[in-house]
């Protein structure tokens, strides 16, 4: 499998979806199923029944994974959604970096 242009704790930018527009920070990515779970994004109403972590049960909001393809990175330069390319680095390591400013995405 490939790799993907995105990874935990980018902030990246939604570009469809009933979310489109917003940006958040990536908690979570489920490579094999190319999706991934952004802070502030996608959220699902889930019931629960009472528990130990929840002892008054009832109806949780929280994030969903939201396909990848539907995630750009932010520019680190000027703040705007980019898309991302390979390169090596002076020490030979292989960085990401923006497509639109050239600065390395960490």
């Amino acid at each position: 499998m490939s790799k993907l242009h995105v990874k935990k704790n980018d902030i990246v930018f939604v570009n469809s979806g009933e979310d489109k527009g917003k940006t958040g920070r990536i908690l979570k990515v489920f490579v094999k199923e190319q999706r991934a779970i952004v802070e502030g994004v996608n959220f699902i109403s889930k019931h629960t029944k009472p528990s130990a972590k929840y002892p008054q049960g009832g109806i949780i909001k929280q994030e969903a994974p939201i396909h990848i393809s539907n995630l750009n990175p932010i520019d680190p330069k000027s703040g705007a959604p980019t898309r991302i390319g390979r390169r090596k680095n002076s020490e030979g390591k292989t960085v990401r970096y923006s497509k639109k400013s050239g600065e390395e995405i960490k």
